[in-house]
């Protein structure tokens, strides 16, 4: 580390400020450090410690007043108890305890605590000067093992300011400098960022091609952190690491079993390679919630079965599958148990791919264990090999579009230098370092006690808000009072004692038991909260970060009561709000309690809801609540207010069954009639035409029509829409009526084009069908 930089020190001691032989001796220590370039953050009672663990990260060594509490204290539990906590946090960060002779300390030390700590200071007799070397030299140190493989050498290559004969061609940012727009554009990002954008050419930093030097190390690295045999570093998201696993995996004519609610990177994939899809269909609840595929679906009986029905294979009776893509978790928070997953599609293919794109904390918290690809205790020779796909941006700390592969290798292991060709197709020849170093520092990040802590923090915050929820809503729902309501929570509104057994309602459940305990999100059978049959007991579990709201509307038996208020209005007054969800179905909006969540930032959705609450009751003016809304559209939004929108929305939902014609939508696959590839080459060679949603009926689509929500295809390319008057045709058809009648509230729908108020779809021309 460059030795001129200032460092922090943290002294914890309650002797500080005070008028005493010790308090004077520590103000002179501190005011000492400081002609050193050391700062001194002083905290004077272990209570105040805890609340600045927050800070921890920026410190660069800690120091503990054994006699923490009280220099007549014999016990020093107060000085253990921070120092257990300051470990729990950091294993590594410097550690020195402030303790002198005579008093003892070191005999009253046990072996557990001795092992913990790094130095011992003695203030009454150390000079500051001799202090602060002991500092530098074990800050220096820590500070230097914090830099992963590749970030380290790039760090160290940016220490000699070499000049740049290589692309790329701003040189540092020299270019930019010589304009004034490029002058703005260098000032806002900062030298750094310009500096630290390197060509394949720098050798010292290795190479993403061949997964060589520092950049090999770094995947090396993140393989023992996550627990892979492999791993690949990937810079253009995880829709780019599905398509990787699969040019590693399949080839034209191969069959793949894949998860109904995949991502359209899946589609793009199976399109690329020409091979053939097979689906397992996921539940759904009356939320329109999608669950996970049932274990009946994954059984070596029914995939025969599917594999038979599939018009696109060519020697049913011999033909198998080769790989299978499942979404764990699922968009909505839903984990399968993995191992059993495994068990069941491992009977039937020689790998599965989880794609585990917004999951990639799962292995470091034990609340998930068994419920993640790359678990521990998973390694089978002679079982499927298994892939994860990951968006260390989505969940973790790492910049957009960072992404990585984890392998465990099984009875069809894989074999670098092949993979590595698909690998090559996807991969830039000029990825940008700094995303690569971002996945580097996120392996860091993770390693130890710290990715146990950060993921806990999430939990807990998130369990915070849900506990928060649920005593509102009890509280203003209680009998006897005057009849009001709520925003709900998908959740469990019972979860079970693992000690005496005893069942209690979720808003009085301790945090701890909430935290520590799977099952107590463990969808249960013949538990009503989660609407799903037919799944065996622990085979499913919600993921407590990923919060679901339920907004008012939907009863028991999935159908819409006379009142209710849509979730599209909620979600674009919080919008107004600076509060943006993760996504909203009918009556639900989901929000994700990342790592970058803060008691504030759920505190501040909570004042809010109560906001929209109060404008809703008081029936407040659209104008007030929606101003632009209005603006765009006058003759439509004009005299409304918030209630009357939530009352007509509502009204228009339970008047044409949306909610029914979504499930019946999705109930049945669709005819396949052509091959993804075949829909494909249409589009490219003009083959296609655009049709009118309400004259598409038999038609043969030519891309995916993915309705968001839920987000999964309704209509994968290449199979037949139906009838004119069968479901899929008759739930676009009310899709497009809603965005007619409710201008500003547009479904997003890929595949679909809204020419005019009109939904247009790209069909193969029939004459070519």
């Amino acid at each position: 580390m460059n030795p001129e930089e200032r460092l922090n020190v943290v002294i914890i001691d309650d002797s500080i400020r005070t008028d005493t032989p010790r308090g004077r001796t520590l103000a002179r220590i501190v005011k000492g450090l400081a002609d050193y370039q050391i700062e001194a953050t002083m905290i004077a009672s272990l209570e105040d410690a805890r609340s600045a663990f927050a800070h921890l990260p920026e410190a660069d060594c800690v120091m503990v007043n054994w006699n923490l509490g009280g220099t007549g204290s014999k016990d020093h539990n107060d000085a253990k108890r921070l120092i257990d906590e300051i470990r729990k946090r950091n294993e590594d960060i410097p550690l020195f305890v402030i303790a002198e002779p005579i008093s003892g300390a070191t005999a009253s030390m046990t072996v557990d605590v001795i092992s913990e700590v790094n130095e011992f200071v003695n203030i009454m007799d150390d000079t500051p000067e001799f202090i602060a070397g002991r500092i530098t030299a074990a800050a220096h140190r820590y500070k230097e093992s914090l830099l992963p493989p590749f970030f380290g050498a790039m760090v160290k290559f940016s220490r000699d300011f070499e000049y740049s004969w290589h692309t790329p061609g701003h040189a540092g940012g020299t270019a930019f400098r010589k304009s004034p727009a490029g002058r703005l554009f260098f000032n806002f990002f900062g030298e750094q960022l310009f500096r630290s954008d390197l060509s394949i050419s720098v050798g010292e930093l290795g190479s993403l091609l061949d997964h060589s030097g520092p950049l090999g190390e770094a995947e090396r690295y993140a393989a023992r952190v996550f627990g892979a045999d492999q791993t690949y570093f990937v810079t253009n998201g995880t829709s780019t690491a599905n398509k990787v696993v699969f040019f590693g995996r399949v080839t034209k004519d191969d069959i793949v079993l894949v998860d109904r609610n995949c991502h359209k990177s899946a589609e793009h994939a199976l399109t690329m390679t020409h091979s053939i899809a097979v689906f397992l269909v996921p539940t759904r609840n009356r939320f329109g919630i999608i669950g996970p595929i049932p274990p009946n679906e994954m059984t070596p009986g029914a995939i025969r079965s599917k594999v038979a029905a599939c018009p696109f294979v060519k020697d049913p009776g011999t033909a198998a599958p080769v790989h299978a893509i499942i979404t764990n978790s699922t968009y909505d928070g839903l984990c399968y148990h993995a191992s059993l997953v495994e068990g069941l599609l491992g009977k039937s293919v020689d790998s599965i791919h989880y794609d585990e794109a917004w999951y990639g904390y799962a292995r470091f918290n034990p609340l998930y264990r068994e419920r993640f690809a790359m678990r521990d205790d998973a390694r089978d020779p002679g079982g499927p090999t298994v892939f994860a796909t990951q968006s260390t941006h989505k969940l973790l700390a790492a910049l957009s579009q960072a992404s990585m592969i984890h392998v465990r290798n099984g009875r069809i292991p894989v074999e670098h230098a092949r993979f590595n060709e698909g690998f090559m197709m996807h991969c830039s020849t000029s990825p940008l370092y700094p995303i690569m170093a971002s996945l580097d520092v996120s392996s860091k990040m993770m390693e130890g006690a710290a990715g146990r802590v950060l993921t806990t923090e999430s939990i807990e915050e998130a369990i915070r808000f849900r506990l928060t929820m649920a005593r509102i809503h009890r509280e203003l729902t209680k009998a006897g009072r005057q009849k009001d309501w709520w925003f709900g929570i998908w959740q469990p509104e019972m979860v079970a004692d693992p000690k005496s057994r005893k069942k209690i309602p979720f808003a009085d459940a301790p945090l701890e038991l909430l935290r520590d305990n799977p099952s107590a999100w463990v969808l249960h059978p013949g538990d009503g909260w989660h609407g799903f049959t037919g799944l065996p007991d622990n085979y499913c579990m919600l993921d407590p970060i990923k919060v679901t709201v339920v907004t008012p509307g939907v009863r028991d038996d999935g159908s819409l009561g006379p009142w209710g208020i849509p979730a599209a209005v909620v979600a674009r007054f919080l919008d107004t709000r600076g509060i943006v969800n993760e996504k909203s179905g009918d009556y639900i909006i989901l929000f994700l309690f990342s790592m970058g969540n803060t008691k504030g930032k759920w505190g501040t959705l909570i004042t809010e809801l109560f906001e929209f609450k109060r404008h809703y009751d008081e029936r407040t003016p659209l104008e007030e609540v929606f101003p632009d809304l209005v603006k765009a559209h006058p003759e439509r939004y004009a005299g409304m207010t918030l209630k009357s929108l939530s009352d007509e929305m509502h009204a228009f939902k339970r008047e044409r069954r949306m909610c029914e014609l979504l499930e019946q939508a999705y109930s049945t696959l669709p005819e396949p009639a052509v091959p993804y590839a075949e829909a494909y080459r249409s589009i490219v060679r003009g083959g296609v035409e655009h049709v009118r949603v309400d004259d598409a009926g038999g038609r043969i689509v030519a891309t995916g029509i993915y309705p968001y929500p839920p987000g999964i295809p309704v209509l994968a390319p290449g199979e037949r829409t139906g009838l004119p008057d069968g479901p899929i045709l008759r739930y676009l058809s009310c899709l497009q009526d809603f965005d007619a009648r409710f201008p500003g509230f547009e479904h997003d729908i890929h595949g679909v084009e809204n020419v005019r108020g009109r939904y247009m779809m790209y069909c193969i021309k029939e004459e070519t069908q």
